[in-house]
């Protein structure tokens, strides 16, 4: 029986190396090219020991995917300590308008500029363009009507500046949305029949409640 360590286990620093390295989620197949001679099923090999080594020595971090890649984040109970230590040098944060228009292009995506502001009740262009800047937004098609209007998408940016793996991991609108209100006068013993979550005529959900939501424990390290 030959003595030479599994692959996964000599290319484990490796692997620590460049997670640490980086503060953007890399993918087994980019770890693989770049430390030559092995591939990705032997880089998620590589990534499990290293979970499993954190776990037992209970460090502060854990390699999580996100945006179909890895990244060593700090943990969701450290959350707190992180955020304070950041504060001073955080990158500018969204507006709350800003925040909504991300949040109503997130849950409605594809969606046209107009359907935002129709949305909003206010104009948005400026703050489209600057989400796309951020490169939080991104056009991802036209839709097939007269006219051919710009329909608008988020992009691997907004997933990884959010700790989302996919947009699967939003949170359910009915979490974040308000319940609903009874009518006011001589009707509010029956209920107002209200409109499902996802659909256009419904507020978006709130901004704060949102950003809550998807960034409790996803603080980079």
């Amino acid at each position: 029986m030959s003595d030479e360590p599994k692959p996964e286990i000599i290319i484990k620093p490796k692997v620590e190396a460049l997670l640490f390295a980086t503060d953007r989620p890399v993918a087994a197949t980019k770890m693989a090219q770049i430390i030559g001679d092995t591939d990705a099923r032997v880089v998620k090999k590589a990534v499990e020991l290293l979970r499993k080594e954190y776990d037992e020595q209970a460090r502060a971090f854990q390699i999580e995917e996100i945006a179909e890649g890895y990244q060593m984040l700090t943990r969701r109970e450290f959350r707190e300590c992180v955020t304070k230590l950041r504060r001073s040098a955080v990158e500018s944060r969204l507006s709350q308008a800003a925040l909504e228009t991300l949040a109503i292009i997130a849950y409605r995506q594809p969606v046209l500029r107009a359907r935002v502001e129709g949305i909003r009740g206010v104009q948005a262009g400026e703050l489209m363009r600057g989400l796309m800047e951020k490169n939080l937004v991104k056009i991802i098609g036209r839709e097939n009507v007269v006219g051919r209007p710009i329909l608008y998408g988020t992009t691997r940016r907004f997933l990884e500046h959010f700790g989302l793996k996919s947009l699967k991991d939003l949170p359910k609108m009915e979490e974040v949305l308000p319940a609903p209100r009874q009518p006011a006068g001589p009707f509010n013993g029956a209920p107002r029949a209200t409109q499902p979550p996802g659909t256009d005529s419904g507020a978006p959900p709130a901004p704060a409640a949102v950003e809550q939501s998807v960034l409790a424990g996803k603080d980079q390290k």
